[in-house]
C-alpha cells in the first residue's frame, strides 16, 4: 500500500512540476527587452580616393594550395587571374566549396565500394565460399603447421 502512495505522490509531485513548467514557458516567450540603438559615429571621408578591390579585407598572400583551391572552387580560370592579395573571407568560401566537393567525392567512392563488395561476396557464394569456411581452412592449417613442429622437436630430442 506504501508503494502504491509513495507512487501516487510522486506523480502528483510531477505533474505539478511539469505545470509550473509549462505555465512559465508560455507566460516568457521571447525577451521583453527593449533593444538600444548604438549611434554611429560618423566617419571621416578619406582625403585621397585610392582604388580598392571587390572584395573585404586584401591582405592574404595565398599559398600554392590556397591557389589551387581558388581554381578547383571555380573562382577563378587560371593561375594568372589570382590577385597577390586575396581575402581571407574568399579563401574561406573557397575551401569551403572544395571541402564539400571532397564529401561528395568520398560519398561516391563509399557507396560505389559498398556495391563492389556486394557483388564480390554474390560471387563467392556462387562458388560455395564463406568466411567461415575460410577462418576453419586456416586454423585447420595452423594446427597441422603446429602439430608437425612437435613431432620434429620430438624427434630432434630422441
Amino acid at each position: 500500500m506504501n508503494f502504491v502512495r509513495s507512487r501516487l505522490s510522486v506523480t502528483k509531485l510531477l505533474g505539478q512540476r511539469c505545470r509550473l513548467v509549462t505555465e512559465t514557458w508560455s507566460h516568457r516567450g521571447m525577451c521583453n527587452k527593449p533593444q538600444e540603438v548604438k549611434a554611429e559615429l560618423p566617419t571621416a571621408a578619406p582625403a585621397e580616393h585610392s582604388p580598392r578591390l571587390g572584395f573585404k579585407i586584401p591582405g592574404y598572400r595565398p599559398s600554392e594550395m590556397d591557389k589551387k583551391m581558388l581554381l578547383w572552387s571555380g573562382r577563378y580560370k587560371t593561375a594568372d587571374q589570382i590577385p597577390e592579395l586575396v581575402s581571407y573571407e574568399m579563401l574561406d568560401a573557397a575551401r569551403n566549396k572544395v571541402r564539400v566537393k571532397a564529401c561528395y567525392v568520398m560519398m561516391v567512392v563509399t557507396i560505389g565500394a559498398c556495391l563492389l563488395m556486394v557483388v564480390l561476396g554474390k560471387r563467392a557464394a556462387g562458388r560455395n565460399e564463406s568466411l567461415t569456411g575460410q577462418n576453419m581452412e586456416r586454423k585447420a592449417k595452423w594446427r597441422e603447421e603446429v602439430q608437425r613442429e612437435q613431432e620434429t622437436t620430438i624427434a630432434k630430442a630422441q
